[in-house]
C-alpha cells in the first residue's frame, strides 16, 4: 500500500462499532434508539436488518488514540472484490469494540504425531470446508467440549458414522429444545411480557443453577451424574461422563433434546475416553493400543483466545498490551480512554453481558454530553491486586491467559459472573466513582 491508497476520512465519527455479530448488532441498535445524534458505523451482517453503514471485507489493524485531539485514528485494511487492499484511517471519538475473545485465523490445533501419514482429510471445526460430502463416511471428531457435543449427532444424523474421542470428561445434561412453560405463557399473556418473564425465568434459573455449583459442588456434582445416568441408561458406560473436576471450573455442556445421549444408545455414535498415540494411514491409534478407523478426522481441540482481534492499540504514542492492563467493571481497559470492550458471560448467555455492556456505554456517552467531557479513562490503582480475567480452568483459556486482559481484587475491577449484579451496578451504580475520570 501506498499514500495514495490511503483514505482519510474527514469528519471523524462519534462512536466506530468494531464487529459483525451479536454485540456488534447490539450496540448499533443501542445507540440507534438511546443515542440518536451520535453518528457511527456498524459493521454486521447483510440480513441483520439493522444496516446503516457497512464496510465489508475491512479489517482493523491498529487504534491509535491522541490525548490532544481526543480521537482515535483506526488503520483499517480494505479488501475489493478483485482481492485489491488498500489502507484507509478512520477518525472517532469513540470505539465500541464487539469481536468477540476469540482469533478468526486460527483456532486451537495440537500437531499429532503421524499426521501426515493419515490418508484422509483433517479439518477443524473453526474452517469447515462448505461442499464437504460426509455422508456414510467415517468420522472420529477428536474433543469433548460444546463443539464436540453439537458436531457428534449432527453428523450422525446426516448419515455419518461417529465416534467421539476424548481425553478427558464433561458434564453433560440434556436441556429441552422446546421451553413449555415459555410457550404456554405465550398462549395467555401478551408476547412481549410472556418473553421477558421468559427471559427473568431462564435467567435466574441460570443464576441458581451456576450458585449451587460453586457453594455446593458436591450435590450439583451428583445431580449431574443423575440425570447424565438416566439419559446414557445401561447402554452407555458411565465412565466416560464423569469428570474428576467440579462442575463450572470448566463450562457445562447442554445438549438440546438429549441428542447425543440419543445417538449413543441407539449406536449411531461411539464413544471413546483414551490418548492418542499416533495417526495412521486409516485413523488413529491409541495408547491402549486400539485403533479407530477414520475417512475423516475432526479436531474439535478448541479455540484461541484473542481479546481485541490482534488489534495493536496505542495511546499517546505508546503501545498497550492488553494483558498488562487491568478490566474496569469488565467493560473497559485501565489507562486506555474511549474504549469499550465487549465480553459475554461464560456461565449465562453471551448476549446478556452485550446488553448490559450497550446500556453502560450509552449511559456513559450521554454523561458525557452533559458534562461536556471528551475523555473517560478507567486509571488503575497501583494497589490493586491483579487476577486472572477468567476463573476457569478449562486449556483454551489457561493457554490464552497472557493475551486477557487482567481482573482486580477490588470491586470496580472485579469481573461479576452474575447477571443481576451486573444490571444493577450499570443502572444504578455512579459513573463519577473517582477510578472513572473525566476530561
Amino acid at each position: 500500500m501506498n499514500k495514495q491508497q490511503e483514505q482519510f476520512q474527514p469528519a471523524p465519527l462519534d462512536v466506530l462499532i468494531i464487529g459483525a455479530g451479536l454485540s456488534g448488532i447490539g450496540a448499533a441498535r443501542a445507540l440507534t434508539d438511546k443515542c440518536p445524534d451520535k453518528r457511527y458505523i456498524e459493521e454486521i451482517a447483510e440480513e441483520s436488518g439493522a444496516i446503516h453503514n457497512i464496510r465489508f471485507c475491512h479489517q482493523v489493524m491498529s487504534a491509535s488514540w491522541s490525548s490532544d485531539e481526543g480521537l482515535w485514528t483506526v488503520r483499517v485494511k480494505a479488501t475489493d472484490r478483485t482481492g485489491q487492499t488498500r489502507e484507509e484511517r478512520i477518525r472517532t471519538r469513540f470505539i465500541a469494540s464487539c469481536s468477540g475473545y476469540y482469533s478468526y485465523d486460527e483456532g486451537y490445533r495440537p500437531e499429532f504425531p503421524g499426521e501426515s501419514d493419515f490418508t484422509g482429510q483433517i479439518i477443524h471445526p473453526q474452517f469447515w470446508p462448505e461442499q464437504l460430502d460426509y455422508q456414510g463416511k467415517r468420522i472420529v471428531v477428536i474433543g469433548s467440549g460444546a463443539t464436540a457435543v453439537t458436531l457428534v449427532p449432527a453428523l450422525a444424523e446426516q448419515g455419518a458414522r461417529v465416534t467421539m474421542l476424548q481425553r478427558s470428561h464433561s458434564y453433560i445434561f440434556a436441556r429441552p429444545l422446546v421451553d413449555r412453560l415459555a410457550h404456554a405463557m405465550q398462549r395467555w399473556l401478551p408476547l412481549p411480557l410472556a418473553y421477558r418473564l421468559t427471559r427473568w425465568k431462564n435467567v435466574l434459573l441460570g443464576q441458581r443453577f451456576f450458585r449451587n455449583a460453586r457453594t455446593r459442588p458436591g450435590p450439583t456434582r451428583e445431580y449431574l451424574l443423575h440425570l447424565a445416568q438416566r439419559q446414557v441408561g445401561s447402554e452407555v458406560d458411565m465412565k466416560h461422563f464423569t469428570p474428576d473436576y467440579r462442575p463450572w471450573d470448566q463450562r457445562v455442556c447442554a445438549v438440546p433434546d438429549g441428542d447425543l445421549f440419543h445417538m449413543l444408545r441407539s449406536r449411531r455414535v461411539d464413544i471413546v475416553t483414551d490418548t492418542i498415540d499416533r495417526f495412521t494411514p486409516g485413523g488413529i491409534r491409541l495408547a491402549s493400543g486400539q485403533e479407530l478407523e477414520a475417512d475423516i478426522i475432526v479436531t474439535a481441540t478448541g479455540l484461541k483466545l484473542n481479546a481485541l482481534g490482534d488489534v495493536r492499540l496505542e495511546v499517546d504514542g505508546k503501545t498497550m498490551a492488553v494483558a498488562d492492563c487491568m478490566a474496569y467493571k469488565g467493560m473497559m481497559l485501565s489507562d486506555v480512554p474511549n474504549l469499550m470492550l465487549t465480553f459475554g458471560y461464560t456461565n449465562a448467555s453471551w448476549t446478556l453481558k452485550a446488553e448490559l455492556t450497550c446500556n453502560y456505554m450509552t449511559r456513559l456517552l450521554r454523561y458525557m454530553d452533559r458534562k461536556g467531557a471528551r475523555i473517560a479513562v478507567a486509571r488503575r490503582d497501583p494497589a490493586v491486586k491483579a487476577l486472572p480475567f477468567l476463573d476457569f480452568s478449562s486449556g483454551y483459556v489457561q493457554r490464552g491467559v497472557d493475551v486477557m486482559p487482567q481482573q482486580g481484587d477490588r470491586e470496580c475491577w472485579r469481573v461479576h459472573q452474575n447477571y443481576l449484579k451486573d444490571k444493577y451496578m450499570i443502572q444504578y451504580g455512579r459513573l463519577d466513582d473517582g477510578v472513572l475520570q473525566f476530561q
